[in-house]
């Protein structure tokens, strides 16, 4: 890299790795641990139905998806300041989408799907690679950002390019996992 072009991008490089892998596994530790947590005995909590729960984390990932689009679109256009912006919404809907996950499943009993058929196919599909994804997801989505933090573009580029795809999949997966499931409530 030439001295202007790395000039451009002078950045204090921070080693992320620790906090990435930590996040990570305390993530999907904590998601794993709230199916072993007893559950509220009236489906409320503080006297609110718990199944608007799942309705708010739909809205969340359709945030997060709506975001990442944009995103992904303003950096199409070069446009490193909004594409961050847009990036951060992202984070921030997803971690609202988390703790409203995190209450829900710790509180509530699990809702089966009650259809059958080809839509029953259709649903376990979308929901076991959801799941699948959104576990993958999470170092993913914070390697990508520490990079693009860093201001490494080569390797930020390069993991990118899986990233928001499979970040894209797994918000807007959220919400079609929600629509089809949400009659069993």
């Amino acid at each position: 890299m030439s001295n202007d072009v790395h000039d451009t991008y002078n950045v204090n490089q921070r080693n992320y790795n620790p906090l990435i892998w930590f996040l990570s596994i305390l993530i999907v530790g904590i998601i794993l641990g709230t199916y072993y947590l007893p559950k509220s005995d009236d489906g409320t909590i503080w006297g609110v139905e718990l199944t608007v729960l799942p309705a708010l984390n739909a809205i969340l990932n359709s945030f997060t998806f709506i975001f990442l689009l944009t995103a992904l679109i303003m950096i199409k256009k070069k446009n490193i300041k909004l594409h961050r912006r847009f990036i951060v919404a992202a984070f921030v809907t997803t971690f609202l989408f988390f703790i409203s996950y995190l209450t829900y499943h710790s509180m509530a009993e699990s809702t089966s799907y009650g259809g059958d058929g080809v839509l029953m196919y259709i649903y376990y599909f979308i929901l076991i690679t959801h799941i699948v994804l959104a576990a993958l997801i999470v170092p993913l989505a914070l390697i990508t950002l520490g990079r693009g933090l860093n201001m490494q573009v080569k390797k930020h580029r390069k993991i990118a390019r899986w990233t928001m795809p499979l970040w894209l999949y797994v918000s807007l997966t959220g919400v079609l996992v929600y629509l089809l499931i949400s009659p069993y409530y």
